[in-house]
């Protein structure tokens, strides 16, 4: 009970059907080895709104977005939301298979989300502007 309770209070998320797919069998096949970053995932893909591809908002962060956010200490930050083989920090390229890339998935402009990071402390994250890739 106690999970979903923490869910209805996360904020509503939309999916593309490929980045569904995709993100469905990279979480289930790092089950094994990164089991707490994988069921995270799974969990926010459990809850969120599944569109076709073409259906979802420019605003939304999907797979390759790049993405300004707002820290709860302050600091503004510019991602881009990557395959965990395409991570490299210092581009500002960050994996899926993070904390951080796991809270921002799904999400729009406006909307914030807290999430936990790999020190187990609780943090929040507002999106402030997501830029697509060039089709």
């Amino acid at each position: 009970m106690r999970k979903d309770a923490h869910s209805a209070r996360k904020p509503k998320i939309i999916i593309s059907t490929s980045d569904y797919d995709r993100l469905t069998r990279l979480a289930s096949s790092a089950a094994g080895t990164m089991a707490e970053i994988a069921e995270e995932l799974l969990s926010e893909l459990d809850r969120a709104k599944v569109v076709a591809d073409r259906a979802v908002p420019a605003d939304v962060v999907r797979m390759g977005s790049t993405v300004s956010y707002r820290a709860d200490n302050g600091q503004e930050r510019k991602v881009k939301l990557v395959n965990p083989g395409e991570a490299d920090i210092a581009e500002g390229k960050i994996s899926i298979m993070t904390p951080i890339g796991t809270a921002l998935i799904g999400l729009k402009v406006g909307q914030s989300i807290d999430w936990v990071g790999r020190d187990g402390h609780s943090h929040q994250l507002t999106v402030l502007a997501v830029d697509q890739p060039s089709a």
